[in-house]
């Protein structure tokens, strides 16, 4: 089996074909994103998600790839449903070869508005997910010589919007679970990092611009969104999964412990802009 962790350079995308990869979240979004990029290029990806009918869905759009898509249902905030989905992909694939966790929810909310039901559900997808995940495939990652994990975060974690208290310190969180994961486990071959998003045209996306829409359609408040960051507009799923199956494969063998912005400039930029000069 090729490996993970040796260089590759010159490669635009490398060869997935008898590789073994978990991405969770994989029925839509950047998950969905990560998985099809990964099943184009012949990769085995165990997709988990608690939509079962979205990831179906998704596993039939792949009939006659490269590689293919094994739907899992699970909820990641189940410690317990992701123990029984390890012991799963153990019996029927082995090892794997990378780990992606992408299921994430939104929430809104100050600190002294988000009642404690909202806030154990942003910590339980967002860090327990990506906690519990690793906690239970790493072992498999570890079996099969190394590999590497990618948890998808979000500039939030290093920059805030107001009224998001909740999702801003799980997404932080993430980055000091990715660094001690680096640290820990380095000596088994294995690499972690995570891609940090600004706005991604997702499913997710859509349903907050919905809640900021009023009178006017979603599609406006993603364009708006959009003109914040300094290319113009919201990013695709599947431009944030190319840094991804970077991330994962041997062309990035020397990273771990890092984090890449997937941003269009979002964070580069300033709030303060200077006055516009007369004509």
């Amino acid at each position: 089996m090729p490996d993970l962790n040796t260089p590759a350079p010159g490669r635009a995308a490398e060869p997935w074909t008898g590789r073994t990869v978990v991405v969770t979240g994989a029925a839509a979004g950047i998950g969905g994103g990560v998985a099809d990029l990964l099943v184009g290029l012949g990769a085995t990806v165990v997709g988990l998600d608690r939509d079962a009918a979205a990831l179906d869905a998704a596993a039939a759009r792949h009939v006659g790839s490269p590689g293919r898509l094994v739907p899992v249902t699970v909820d990641v905030a189940d410690p317990a449903a992701l123990d029984d989905a390890a012991r799963r992909v153990g019996a029927e694939h082995g090892t794997l070869d990378g780990v992606v966790c992408a299921a994430g929810v939104q929430r809104y909310g100050t600190v002294d508005e988000t009642d404690v039901a909202t806030y154990a559900e942003v910590m339980d997808v967002n860090v327990g997910g990506a906690f519990h995940t690793c906690r239970t495939m790493v072992p498999l990652v570890r079996a099969g010589g190394g590999g590497a994990v990618v948890v998808v975060s979000s500039v939030q974690a290093f920059a805030t919007q107001s009224g998001v208290a909740a999702y801003t310190t799980s997404k932080a969180a993430l980055q000091g679970l990715v660094r001690a994961m680096a640290v820990d486990h380095a000596a088994d071959g294995i690499r972690v990092n995570s891609v940090s998003p600004g706005s991604v045209d997702t499913p997710m996306l859509r349903w907050a611009a919905g809640l900021f829409a009023g009178d006017r359609p979603a599609e406006d408040v993603v364009a708006e969104w959009g003109r914040s960051h300094a290319l113009g507009r919201v990013a695709t799923p599947a431009e944030v999964a190319e840094v991804v199956e970077f991330l994962l494969g041997g062309r990035a063998s020397f990273v771990t412990g890092a984090d890449v912005k997937v941003d269009g400039g979002l964070s580069a930029r300033l709030a303060a802009a200077l006055p516009e000069a007369d004509a």
